[in-house]
């Protein structure tokens, strides 16, 4: 299992980057959340780790901080929850928001995550609220802070970005619609979608 990793960011992609540890290039999926925290490209950067076996690949999922950890860990062991939803989930709403939700049984702020359905949502608020407590505590930011813009045009790093994400390309297009001209970062647009999206 690769609990950690810390090495040069050699790229960003939303929601993929890579890693450069030691020379070797790690992929590691990261929800929206943590990739807000990211630095610029090439420097040093720090990510808490959760590897996923499959019959077909190794996924590495990377996350700035232990409790999105935690909380994706938690996530994955609901029946319908694989790691493309729970990463969704991560880049929807903060763990806090989550806790937030399940707290007050808010199923409509979940289905809003693409992937969730009423039944899965009301399957969260009730396996998730014992759950929850273990997840209790102060966020640690491991990345360093800063953004810079991804290489390549925003508009299409966003577009893409959100499709990873489970949203449907008519729908993508609707929200990015939606986002102010002025924003031109791939970090603010996806961000800014994101919130229309639960709005």
């Amino acid at each position: 299992m690769i609990g950690h990793l810390r090495g040069r960011l050699a790229a960003k992609h939303p929601p993929q980057v890579v890693v450069d540890v030691g020379g070797v290039g790690y992929e590691v999926e990261a929800p929206m959340s943590t990739f807000y925290t990211l630095p610029a490209v090439g420097a040093e950067v720090s990510l808490h780790t959760h590897l996923v076996v499959r019959e077909d690949a190794h996924v590495l999922f990377g996350f700035g901080t232990e409790r999105e950890r935690s909380l994706f860990r938690e996530l994955i062991k609901v029946s319908g929850v694989g790691p493309r939803i729970a990463l969704a989930i991560l880049s929807g709403v903060t763990v806090d928001e989550f806790h937030r939700c399940v707290e007050a049984q808010d199923h409509a702020a979940l289905v809003r995550v693409p992937g969730i359905g009423r039944k899965i949502a009301e399957r969260l608020v009730i396996e998730m609220r014992d759950r929850l407590k273990i997840l209790a505590g102060p966020a640690f930011v491991v990345g360093a802070g800063g953004t810079a813009n991804v290489a390549g045009n925003p508009q299409s790093e966003a577009f893409s970005a959100l499709v990873s994400l489970g949203y449907k390309p008519a729908e993508v297009t609707r929200l990015l619609q939606k986002v102010d001209p002025a924003v031109t970062s791939t970090e603010e647009l996806i961000r800014h979608a994101l919130r229309a999206a639960a709005s």
